[in-house]
């Protein structure tokens, strides 16, 4: 008889500490997910590109800040959705590489993140992508046709979600999850907390439910998200797609791998997107087959590759 009381006072016991740790986990949980950074600490001004700084407002209120970096030529317009730490200024590194793609760059931040209001929450991150896109094709006019979703760790649950409702033109997932519950496993398999999360960030279930063409890349040797959560999001894409591989670690790994890493973005770019624009003007020829003086160019525009980097300002609200 005392074994037995004994063994319900122990699975008691269990069951309360296990009840305890997860109301814990849910009163910090995004504490765990989101490590913002308030202090921009430079602007595509520092590598050379010009840009307008863009504030937009959610529709529940939340002003955002983000940067309009556009590329002269441009094969298509790249909507950046960025991890869960820091802020849109340590990402300068990804917006050289898609200026070189010949990519125009929309980067924002998430409310709580650099400039923007707010405090950051999942629902609040999928309102601030809806302001974000709506900024493209509003205030921007640029055609969902030519708009190419971007999402790297925290920002693929953000773009998944997003492209699962809008109709881009194609999806780049970089280093993402499956799931905030699925992370919770991967990183405390010991304590089953999956049940008290409010978070769900349900992004394989989203990525079934995109229509458009996806690339999926992920490193194998990424010590923060399982390389076998990239290729189950990729097993999850119901359309075209195709996976990158890279090597070395989640925050390096896109440059380290170098050449691998451009080449697969270029070559997905290139198959779904639009081929990369002409940049060398020909000379015109005389009859005789010289090549004649190049007509006087154009004063280069504020946002051409010969322009100095400038700043500018804009504001887009309902």
């Amino acid at each position: 008889m005392w074994r037995v009381v004994r063994g319900r006072w122990v699975v008691a016991v269990s069951l309360c500490a296990l009840f305890a740790s997860g109301c814990l986990m849910r009163a910090v949980e995004d504490r765990f997910i989101f490590f913002p950074t308030r202090e921009l600490i430079g602007s595509p001004k520092d590598i050379g590109l010009a840009y307008v700084s863009v504030h937009i407002t959610a529709d529940d209120g939340v002003r955002l800040h983000g940067w309009w970096v556009p590329a002269e030529p441009e094969r298509a317009v790249l909507l950046f959705f960025h991890g869960n730490a820091g802020n849109i200024s340590d990402r300068l590194d990804s917006i050289r590489i898609f200026h070189e793609l010949d990519l125009s760059v929309f980067i924002f931040d998430y409310r709580g993140y650099g400039q923007s209001e707010g405090v950051p929450s999942e629902q609040g991150t999928y309102r601030d992508a809806e302001a974000a896109w709506r900024y493209l094709t509003e205030q921007r006019h640029i055609e969902p046709s030519r708009i190419v979703m971007f999402g790297r760790s925290l920002g693929v649950a953000v773009a998944a979600e997003s492209a699962a409702r809008h109709a881009p033109k194609a999806v780049i997932l970089e280093s993402g999850f499956t799931s905030i519950r699925a992370m919770a496993r991967a990183a405390m398999p010991w304590l089953p907390v999956g049940p008290f999360l409010r978070t769900r960030y349900d992004t394989v279930r989203n990525v079934a439910r995109i229509a458009c063409p996806v690339l999926v890349v992920h490193s194998r040797d990424d010590e923060v998200i399982p390389f076998a959560q990239g290729q189950e999001l990729f097993n999850a894409v119901r359309g075209p797609k195709a996976f990158r591989e890279l090597r070395y670690g989640h925050n390096d790994g896109f440059i380290l791998s170098g050449d691998t890493y451009i080449d697969g973005l270029e070559s997905f770019l290139s198959t779904y997107v639009a081929p990369r624009p002409v940049h060398k003007v020909e000379k015109p020829r005389a009859p005789d087959g010289t090549k004649q003086a190049a007509p006087a160019q154009p004063e280069p525009s504020p946002f051409s590759r010969d322009a100095e980097p400038e700043e500018r300002h804009e504001e887009f609200t309902d």
